[in-house]
């Protein structure tokens, strides 16, 4: 109860404890009295004051700012007879994150560009419902993903036992399939509810012929009109995201029969094939041997061919018709293949251990070649509980499709969640200029030069509040209010990476900090702000209290609320934090 004390037993000994009360902090205080000068009541005209002054909000009209404090106080007071906040109305108004939150809610981003020049929001096997070896496979991974946001989901393509029907499932596993018909309708279904921006559809393709024939009449009859196919002869370029807006594309290796009636005698020669070890030439060199020789490691999308059944060639340039953007293999080395050339861009897979080795030895080659091309990274196959890596060196180097494992858990996955809240959470985000541009002697952007600041984020946390409504009163302490404290991470380039950490408020469900701190940036185009609230356990792991991800682009300056997820990333109904941003 408000203002009261408890007691309770605490081995052999009384622990007395107050329940504080939600107070405005000084700041809001002195922000509601500056701009009403001193009154009781703030008018209108005074909150328009406040959003241009204090939270940075440019062209407020005072008709924008009114309807904006009539809905604030629908929210707490339906029954309000004048358009007017008291500073109890003000500091509710604060905390209303559909109002009041750190980023904003609309889709700002140029989205007239080629698909290259955004990172685009993608899931990884995503039809699994747990982990990579023995879970279910469902539609409904595919359905939870798009109504997040992502827009490329990946399906991995199996003949069945009977080799006449096709099967979605993690190939050489125990998960249990599910069927292809059945994953493309949930994605025609699902495909806008959440964006209007296209979905990309990658195929890891193990079919035959005859297969790939069935797959081509399952997705004309599905998606119909729906579908892009692009233009023999077209251009180029890639599409804009605004251009393919309700598209579905279809993104694979092209039929090994098409390729072999296209194939070009002297294209071996044109390749510069590389001299190759006697054990690969022999068929006796292990797959880590295969893998460092070629510098790519294997992803069946990329390096499986299976023997085809022959079919007639006008299935097989159906088939091939209906790719929007085809694969290319490193089949040469990696290196050769990030060598950009002319016709249509492509999209290449690499795992996150060869991006990383990738990004070591040759990463401005990997930013040029995004500039026309697409990149896909991808999980190591170790990680079969499906964790997630870091992504920050993939976008680094300009990496367009971030393959994770969206059914899966982590700070990584939280990271992801975090850059797709920009544009709106549309699924497509812009890529910062530097990544798209060359200098006069075509220089691109090199992830390892070390840069001078850029600006620095100054973030003060003023407090937080609804633990005790969306927690049992016992979930963090048994015999007391919890022992809150807040982590900030700055994840970026490696330059910008730094930790800050308030001091632990004991004993309070409504814990005020009221503490500031800085972050100097270098590349703030590419940092997250990640906020995690913990409780303090004096004998065993903190306790988790809530968690967010903010892409630092997208803040917005002034007092905030920040609404706290959970650790799958599910958004809870009360949790916040009260904060403010500057940048200098």
């Amino acid at each position: 109860m408000k203002g009261s004390y408890d007691y309770y037993k605490v081995f052999g000994f009384n622990r007395k404890f107050k329940i504080s009360e939600r107070r405005p902090p000084p700041d809001v205080i002195d922000a509601f009295s500056l701009c009403t000068n001193r009154e009781s009541q703030m008018s209108p005209d005074q909150f328009r004051r406040f959003l241009i002054e204090f939270q940075g909000e440019e062209e407020v009209a005072i008709d924008d700012a009114k309807q904006k404090m009539e809905q604030a106080l629908h929210h707490f007071r339906p029954n309000f007879t004048r358009c007017s906040f008291t500073i109890d109305d003000f500091f509710k108004y604060l905390f209303l994150d559909d109002l009041n939150g750190p980023i904003t809610s609309q889709v700002h981003h140029d989205m007239t560009a080629p698909l290259q020049h955004y990172f685009i929001y993608t899931g990884h096997n995503s039809y699994l419902t747990g982990n990579q070896l023995n879970s279910d496979c469902s539609e409904v991974p595919i359905i939870k993903a798009l109504r997040r946001g992502v827009r490329v989901i990946e399906l991995d393509l199996w003949p069945n036992s009977s080799k006449d029907g096709i099967h979605v499932l993690h190939g050489r596993t125990m998960t249990t399939p599910v069927d292809l018909y059945k994953c493309l309708k949930s994605i025609k279904e699902h495909a806008f509810v959440s964006s209007p921006y296209p979905v990309i559809i990658t195929l890891e393709d193990h079919l035959t012929a005859n297969l790939q024939a069935k797959v081509a009449e399952m997705v004309i009859e599905i998606f119909e009109d729906v579908l892009y196919c692009p233009e023999a002869g077209g251009n180029d370029e890639f599409l804009s995201p605004d251009a393919l807006k309700h598209r579905i594309i279809l993104s694979t290796k092209q039929p090994k029969e098409y390729l072999e009636s296209k194939q070009d005698p002297c294209e071996e020669e044109l390749l510069g094939v590389e001299e190759t070890p006697s054990d690969i030439k022999n068929g006796t060199a292990t797959e880590e041997v295969l893998s460092k020789f070629l510098a790519i490691d294997f992803d069946d999308e990329e390096n499986e061919d299976l023997e085809n059944e022959k079919l007639g060639q006008k299935a097989v340039v159906q088939y091939n018709q209906l790719i929007g953007i085809h694969t290319a293999k490193a089949k040469n080395g990696l290196r050769k293949a990030l060598r950009v050339g002319s016709g249509r861009g492509k999209r290449l897979s690499l795992s996150e251990q060869t991006l990383e080795r990738a990004a070591s030895l040759y990463g401005t080659d990997l930013v040029r070649f995004t500039q026309k091309n697409i990149l896909r990274v991808f999980p190591k196959g170790t990680r079969v509980t499906s964790t997630n890596f870091r992504p920050l060196a993939a976008w680094m180097h300009g990496a367009q499709m971030v393959a994770f494992n969206m059914q899966g858990y982590g700070k990584s996955l939280w990271m992801m969640h975090g850059m797709f809240r920009s544009n709106g959470g549309c699924g497509y985000v812009k890529k910062p200029d530097f990544l798209m541009n060359r200098g006069p002697n075509d220089e691109v952007f090199d992830p390892k030069a070390t840069l001078e600041v850029k600006k620095t984020l100054r973030v003060k946390v003023y407090m937080g509040d609804g633990w005790r409504m969306d927690f049992s009163q016992t979930h963090f302490d048994a015999f007391s209010p919890p022992d809150f404290y807040t982590k900030m991470y700055m994840v970026g380039v490696p330059n910008d990476v730094i930790k800050k950490k308030t001091r632990i408020i004991k004993d309070d469900w409504i814990p005020i900090w009221d503490e500031e701190f800085t972050f100097p940036l270098t590349v703030p185009e590419l940092a997250l702000l990640k906020i995690v609230v913990r409780e303090y356990d004096v004998s065993e792991k903190d306790d988790f209290g809530g968690q967010t991800c903010l892409p630092v682009s997208e803040i917005k300056t002034g007092i905030r609320t920040v609404p706290l997820h959970n650790k799958k990333g599910d958004k809870f109904e009360h949790v916040k934090l009260l904060m403010r941003f500057q940048f200098e």
